[in-house]
């Protein structure tokens, strides 16, 4: 099978490792791709919102199938394009990516379909005042999120309801992130520990993955800003078996039947962003694509033939073929330029990468190139450095991920010294 990745990020990457130990995979192809997928696969230079030059390359050069990571070509119709033309590709349909594509088509997605969320209204510009009296209705902190994708950082939590009301006003009026804030939800805080649960389906039938658990503030203990992810981990021990059966229950299974209703079905990686709470399991958010970087955790621990297992999703003949999770455990932990998450350094030569010599141990690559013999970063989020530790001692896995961590070196990485410490902390409560 001849596969092409799309995308550039540390999650690419490792989706483009995991296929080429398929035994169905031949070659793989990743447009963009980075410095890190170049030692890999061939790069293709087409940009992954460029889905017109996508779709002719995947004819011209015979691809068998596609592979989408980020959600900006999902919204945009990569695979309406694709299938129209005959080809495979894993994602959901412009119309299915909207759970991820507009916070209120998901919201109220959610409610028509009783799935535990938030209590939630949506506003416009022309409803400023009736946001600011619901806000007052409600105890902080208080949620405020863009409708449209804001690169996983348009959810403030605001400590108070002055500070919701100054979000808002910037969405909306300062356009703080640009049209995606035209329109804002406002949601209740939900207390509780926050995990995420993959689900690979063909529209009908579907395979659950091992849950992670990301880290989005850039802070040690969960402080500071929020991120597009600082580190993962899995499997997530909040996430228990009874816990999984009530978030296939209550959430899995009423969004794919929601969207056959609608003429939709769902094809490709669910994400459920839970918030697990004293009253049982929230949806916080879906995502229409593996997370970044909870795939760099959780695509390791997947068993069997990778790209089989995509292509019966893309086909619609999941139930043919076997998934299973390993009893492995993962760590990411991402090394981060300096700035990040507002204006970042970049052109920072990356030392040390050579000294990982283990097959557990992976640097997946972010936002990194290849300056002739040099790789420098290029984004905010440089590396995910991965340790997966085959036993599933997770203790274990965090130490060598750690020790990797410390052998790379570039001008003011940062990265948080804390990722998976909750896991432990689970653990010994459950133990």
């Amino acid at each position: 099978m001849r596969v092409l990745v799309v995308g550039s990020g540390g999650r690419e990457h490792a989706l483009v490792w995991k296929l080429l130990r398929s035994p169905s995979v031949k070659k793989v192809y990743c447009a963009p791709g980075n410095a890190g997928i170049e030692q890999l696969a061939d790069l293709v230079p087409i940009q992954q919102t460029d889905i017109e030059s996508l779709a002719q390359f995947a004819r011209q050069e015979q691809i068998d199938l596609t592979v989408v990571g980020p959600e900006q070509p999902l919204t945009m119709g990569i695979v309406d394009l694709f299938e129209t033309a005959g080809m495979r590709i894993f994602g959901p349909s412009k119309t299915a990516a909207m759970l991820e594509g507009s916070k209120i088509f998901s919201k109220d997605f959610m409610r028509r379909n009783g799935i535990p969320t938030a209590r939630y209204k949506k506003f416009s510009i022309s409803e400023l005042h009736e946001a600011e009296k619901f806000i007052g209705e409600l105890e902080p902190p208080v949620v405020v999120k863009a409708d449209g994708l804001a690169g996983g950082k348009g959810v403030v939590i605001c400590e108070s309801k002055q500070e919701a009301t100054r979000a808002v006003q910037s969405m909306i009026l300062d356009k703080t992130f640009g049209d995606a804030g035209e329109r804002v939800v406002i949601e209740e805080f939900l207390k509780g520990e926050e995990a995420s649960v993959f689900a690979l389906t063909d529209g009908r039938d579907f395979a659950i993955l091992s849950p992670a658990q990301d880290h989005k503030r850039i802070l040690d203990g969960d402080q500071g800003k929020n991120t597009g992810g600082m580190g993962a981990y899995a499997p997530a021990p909040v996430v228990t078996a009874e816990l999984m059966d009530e978030v296939v229950k209550e959430v899995v299974i009423p969004t794919l039947e929601g969207m056959r209703k609608i003429g939709s079905p769902y094809r490709g990686c669910l994400y459920c962003g839970l918030m697990i709470t004293s009253e049982g399991v929230k949806l916080l958010e879906y995502n229409c694509r593996f997370g970044d970087p909870e795939a760099q955790v959780v695509v390791p621990l997947i068993e069997g033939d990778f790209g089989e297992i995509l292509l019966g999703a893309a086909s619609g003949r999941l139930r043919d073929i076997p998934v299973k999770t390993s009893s492995a455990a993962a760590v990411c932990v991402v090394m981060a330029s300096a700035g990040y998450p507002e204006r970042y350094e970049v052109d920072k030569e990356i030392k040390g990468l050579d000294a990982l010599n283990s097959d557990d141990i992976i640097a997946f690559h972010a936002g990194t190139k290849r300056e002739a013999d040099r790789i420098v970063s290029t984004g905010g989020r440089v590396l995910g450095v991965t340790a997966i530790e085959q036993s599933g001692n997770l203790e274990k896995a965090i130490d060598e991920v750690y020790k990797s961590v410390d052998k790379i070196k570039f001008d003011g990485a940062y990265f948080r010294r804390d990722i998976g410490q909750k896991a432990l902390k689970k653990a010994k409560t459950l133990g």
